[in-house]
């Protein structure tokens, strides 16, 4: 029998409730056997943690965030668990965890920034696993906890871990494979190992691209994400109200949703099940019912048009010292160092004697994309800036504003509509 692999993000999970409905989901919808799931810190677990550590740093008190960051996972324990035996044995399972970050948050100061974050953070996902594995444990499902940095294996990128396949794949052969035997296997999304003790994380929000990675590797049935809406929607319904669900989507239309912005599957999500032809299901855990979204093979592509908002967005043009013309070579040298730093290029324009790129607004990667190429260009910046890319645009979409605000910069191809705003 294949093997179905389910992902529940931090929403799904946040509290006493959620874990139960989680239960409920993997009893009704997976199977006995064979499956696999991967599960994403508590709610706002990741941000929380993240303050930590900028606490930490910065030399100031955290003891009233750490608390309250206890009392979230504690307190959930206590309406999880009425027996007291084992209510203290998950709470003491939970101290372990604790400890940890502590001795991390001690570090910070001297630690190498990124290096500290992914062994902090990761923390998240292993105390929500330890409690999604209690719950499951206590309703008799027959289910092995494994660590997820034994088995997805990546270089020490720290902060975005590039996953090193073969090892992967035989880690996942030998140590995760031979669990799922009568039985069910839970993991921790978003992180892995370089093998030697040490964990990474592969960028916000990657549990979505575990879950892909250990269908790639197990060649998997399907693999099916939880979320709070009911599938793939045509636009952000707290932006859009009118926003429709998308029934089915090629992963070619997913690939592009997702490289826009459109934050309902990771980006990386997509090829490892491309590669496999393994369909993607996205499904609401408030209404499992509901047929949510399909992704996979041999589905036309979709012609509804569908709206995606990015802010926080900078707008850098670089122009030569020297007014020299552009070559290619100048071109690929920019590019290379805005990847290199992480920079993720929502929109890109060249001219005869500048390129302009639209990109992310994280500060610690623009400085360092800019040591590489600062002494080559004159930059010009603007921030806060707001991305909406349309696809499918039709005539119209041309005319859009933003608040009655005309765009600074705009973009068509024969798909796709881009117009940048300012947001002040």
């Amino acid at each position: 029998m294949k093997s179905k692999v389910f992902k529940f993000g931090g929403a799904s999970v946040k509290d006493a409730a959620g874990i139960r409905n989680v239960v409920r989901i993997i009893r009704d919808y997976g199977q006995s056997e064979g499956q696999v799931v991967v599960v994403s810190a508590m709610g706002k677990t990741t941000n929380a943690l993240e303050h930590l550590l900028h606490l930490a740093r910065e030399q100031k008190d955290f003891s009233q965030e750490l608390e309250s960051l206890y009392a979230l996972h504690t307190g959930t324990v206590s309406e999880l668990f009425p027996s007291p035996d084992k209510r203290q044995l998950v709470l003491k399972g939970l101290e372990g965890y604790f400890d940890e970050l502590k001795d991390c948050l001690a570090q910070a100061l001297h630690a190498e920034p990124d290096f500290i974050y992914d062994q902090a953070v990761s923390i998240g996902e292993y105390l929500s696993s330890f409690l999604l594995f209690s719950a499951l444990k206590e309703e008799d499902f027959n289910i092995n906890l494994l660590d997820a940095s034994g088995i997805i294996l990546t270089d020490d990128s720290w902060r975005e871990g590039e996953v090193m396949m073969e090892e992967s794949a035989r880690a996942v052969r030998s140590r995760l494979l031979p669990l799922l035997n009568g039985g069910i296997v839970l993991t921790q999304g978003f992180l892995g190992g370089t093998g030697d003790g040490l964990r990474t994380t592969l960028g916000r929000e990657g549990s979505d691209y575990t879950a892909a990675l250990l269908a790639y590797f197990l060649e998997a049935e399907s693999v099916t994400i939880w979320k709070d809406v009911p599938g793939v929607l045509s636009a952000d319904p707290a932006w859009k109200p009118d926003a429709v669900l998308l029934p089915e989507l090629s992963y070619q239309d997913a690939a592009e949703l997702t490289y826009y912005g459109a934050t309902v599957i990771h980006p990386k999500t997509i090829r490892p099940l491309a590669w496999k032809r393994i369909p993607l299901y996205v499904r609401s855990f408030l209404n499992p019912e509901g047929n949510g979204t399909l992704v996979g093979p041999e589905l036309k592509k979709h012609r509804q048009q569908s709206w995606i908002r990015k802010k926080n967005q900078v707008l850098v043009s670089l122009s030569s010292r020297d007014f020299s013309f552009m070559e290619e070579k100048n071109i690929h040298e920019v590019l290379q160092a805005f990847s290199a730093a992480g920079l993720h290029m929502q929109m890109l324009q060249v001219s005869a004697t500048s390129i302009s790129v639209v990109t992310d607004g994280e500060e610690r990667r623009l400085e360092r994309a800019f040591l590489k190429i600062a002494n080559q260009y004159s930059v010009l910046f603007n921030r806060n800036l707001t991305l909406i890319t349309i696809q499918n645009p039709g005539e119209t979409a041309m005319d859009f504003r933003l608040d009655g605000k005309i765009p600074i910069l705009a973009q068509r191809t024969r798909g796709t509509l881009q117009l940048l705003f300012s947001e002040e």
